[in-house]
């Protein structure tokens, strides 16, 4: 009986023993295998996007600058000579010609200097008729010709300096003397020079860019720009390159450019806040809706999402040109053809899996 038991026993442990080697042989699954659960647990991880394909296309190169409306020329009109004032005959704002009569000095010594002219011119007509009856000798004769000419040069210099013009059509910025007043040719002004007053002219007017050291070939004096203002909103003013300064600065690796814009209405004012536009020319380029490129937090550094194979790839990327709502981006790294993520993109990881959602 205790035979039969055992045997029983024995039977019982081999068939718990085979129902547990099939229950682990059904259980187990090839290498690399995933289960239905473990498949929707991956694509439920796999972030849905949006994409657009990447391709270039012809833009025009702008440049976009700040600078402030600056008069083509400002003049502080002073004499030669200490004298008396006799007439101031402007104020400040008024709109002069080119030529006209600003200031007058004293012509005391003006009037002086032409009376003795006239008697030398009378002196010079007498010798001249000697010279030629023999009476004088050459020598007398030139000596007194080039005293009349000293004194033509003396009447000429006081003329000048006593009868104060308008170099060129503008507006007068300051009035430093008035009527009466003896003038001394020390610095009075606020720009540390001598001056009885001072003018500018604002037709036209001119701007003053500073661009970056890597556009000097593209610039040519000559091209067109393009000139806003907070003031007036509705109107663009047309300006000419006309002057592109020598030297690069070693502090910025920048150059200045001068914009000259006719204002013949005056509406341009020194000391206005203006944008100018510059169109350096077309090129084919990547371009891409401004909300595809991401900044890396804490730099300035830009980046994009690229979809590659159903996973996101991160790529840097410079910003060459803004247009409204588009950039220009150049990145080694990037390839017509490929897709960046539009939608779906930030706090996206790099290699995180993706999924292109199609609207």
């Amino acid at each position: 009986m205790k035979t039969k038991a055992t045997m029983k026993t024995i039977k019982i442990a081999l068939i718990a023993l085979i129902a547990g080697i099939a229950f682990t042989a059904c259980d187990m699954k090839p290498p690399g295998a995933a289960s239905n659960t473990e498949k929707a647990a991956v694509e439920e991880k796999a972030r849905p996007i949006r994409v657009m394909e990447l391709s270039k296309r012809e833009t025009v190169i702008t440049l976009e600058l700040t600078s402030t409306v600056v008069a083509y020329e400002e003049t502080y009109l002073s004499p030669a000579l200490s004298g008396r004032i006799r007439s101031v005959k402007v104020e400040v704002n008024d709109h002069v010609r080119k030529g006209q009569l600003l200031v007058e000095l004293d012509r005391t010594q003006l009037a002086q200097t032409q009376l003795q002219f006239q008697q030398l011119l009378t002196d010079l007509a007498r010798m001249d008729t000697l010279l030629q009856y023999g009476s004088i000798t050459e020598q007398a004769y030139d000596q007194m010709k080039a005293q009349v000419e000293t004194t033509q040069l003396v009447l000429l210099n006081l003329e000048e300096n006593t009868m104060l013009r308008a170099p060129y059509s503008g507006v007068i910025t300051g009035k430093y003397y008035n009527d009466g007043e003896l003038y001394s040719p020390t610095p009075n002004t606020p720009a540390g020079k001598a001056a009885l007053v001072s003018m500018i002219r604002v037709d036209p007017v001119k701007l003053m860019v500073n661009l970056s050291e890597k556009n000097l070939p593209l610039i040519k004096v000559g091209m067109k720009a393009s000139v806003t203002t907070d003031v007036y909103t509705n109107e663009t003013f047309q300006g000419t390159v006309f002057r592109i300064h020598p030297t690069i600065s070693a502090a910025t690796r920048t150059f200045i450019v001068e914009v000259m814009v006719p204002n013949r209405q005056r509406k341009l004012v020194p000391g206005m806040f203006a944008r100018v536009s510059l169109k350096l020319g077309q090129r084919e380029a990547l371009i891409v809706p401004a909300i595809a490129v991401l900044q890396q937090p804490g730099t300035n550094e830009r980046y994009v999402m690229i979809h590659d194979n159903g996973t996101a790839r991160k790529v840097a990327v410079k910003i060459m040109n803004r247009m409204d709502d588009q950039l220009e981006i150049a990145s080694p790294e990037l390839k017509e053809g490929e897709e960046i993520v539009l939608v779906g993109q930030a706090n996206l990881k790099n290699g995180a899996p993706v999924k292109v959602v199609v609207e």
